[in-house]
């Protein structure tokens, strides 16, 4: 089985490499054909630094590094530089993920397909291909027409969707770091993708969709949570969740071009940080190990949850 795996595989980092190629394709494009005004990109630079962490975050965890970019904005409006509405803040958000999380999703994915052995006695388990593509296909089959059909067709009250959500996060980020403590600390990682998860896991799509669309990130942090909770091995859990991520971010982001609030002013800046941030982020999240990593995203959700709620009240 293992020499077939291995037939069928690419090249190591071929995959990345490519990705890597179309992505610096596209932001040429961006250049050439966008609107682009360089006298507000100059008063912008400190963007890229910006893009890297938020991307870092985002990659090591799957769960999405928007929330890094709200408290940016709302200095570039105290500022008077830039003064986005919600629209723009969200279509911001999402052009820069379309970069940092396609990188970090070619990473993650790069990593399934030349997967080193387990150490003797280790409690980390292998991931099947088939239970990585199932998760990824299952949850798009359903998050993206709620996504696409929530940008298009719904107005919400905005504030109260994110209550909602954010306090949903606080618990699952608490019930992470609780599992990850106690249940979970002895016990290895499941081995295989188990039928009633990836149900939970499609449940979870219909409202992650709806969440994304309004906030630019929710599916992806929905799914990892989940699966990490359950325990299953990091590259399942975060290399999926980028996945999903990925693909709903690039979708969303073709609405907000067609409307007009993309500022691609923010994105030309972030969007290469994003990238270099989602290379770089697998490797950190592998060194801090799935303990400490399930530790630190657990106390990211609830922490940033808790800023936003503060952060809408105020």
């Amino acid at each position: 089985m293992a020499a077939a795996q291995s037939r069928l595989n690419a090249p190591p980092h071929r995959i990345v490499w490519v990705g890597a190629a179309v992505l610096a394709l596209l932001y040429a494009a961006i250049w050439s054909f966008a609107p682009v005004d360089t006298v507000l990109v100059s008063k912008l630079l400190f963007l890229p630094s910006i893009g890297v962490l938020g991307a870092i975050i985002a990659n090591t965890s799957g769960t999405g590094g928007g929330v890094v970019f709200v408290p940016v904005f709302n200095a570039l409006r105290e500022l008077g530089i830039m003064d986005l509405s919600p629209l723009h803040v969200v279509g911001a958000s999402m052009g820069i993920q379309s970069f940092g999380m396609t990188m970090g999703s070619l990473r993650w994915t790069d990593r399934l397909l030349h997967q080193p052995a387990s150490p003797e006695g280790s409690q980390t388990a292998p991931v099947r291909a088939r239970d990585f593509v199932l998760v990824i296909c299952a949850v798009l089959a359903l998050s993206l027409p709620s996504m696409l059909a929530t940008q298009r067709l719904a107005m919400f009250d905005a504030d109260a969707v994110l209550t909602g959500y954010k306090s949903f996060s606080i618990l699952l980020g608490l019930a992470l770091i609780a599992t990850t403590w106690t249940v979970n600390r002895e016990r290895p990682e499941r081995t295989s993708l188990s039928r009633i998860d990836l149900i939970v896991v499609m449940l979870l799509a219909i409202p992650g969709g709806f969440i994304t669309a309004l906030f630019s990130v929710g599916v992806g942090e929905l799914v990892a949570l989940y699966l990490f909770i359950r325990h299953y091995p990091v590259l399942l859990c975060t290399g999926a969740a980028c996945a999903i991520s990925a693909v709903s971010v690039i979708s969303g982001s073709i609405w907000h071009i067609d409307a007009g609030t993309m500022p691609w002013e923010v994105v030309v800046l972030a969007g290469p940080g994003a990238a270099l941030g989602g290379f770089f982020a697998r490797p950190i999240a592998l060194w801090l190990g799935a303990r400490r990593l399930k530790t630190l995203d657990g106390s990211w959700i609830v922490l940033s949850a808790i800023y936003l709620l503060w952060l809408m009240r105020n």
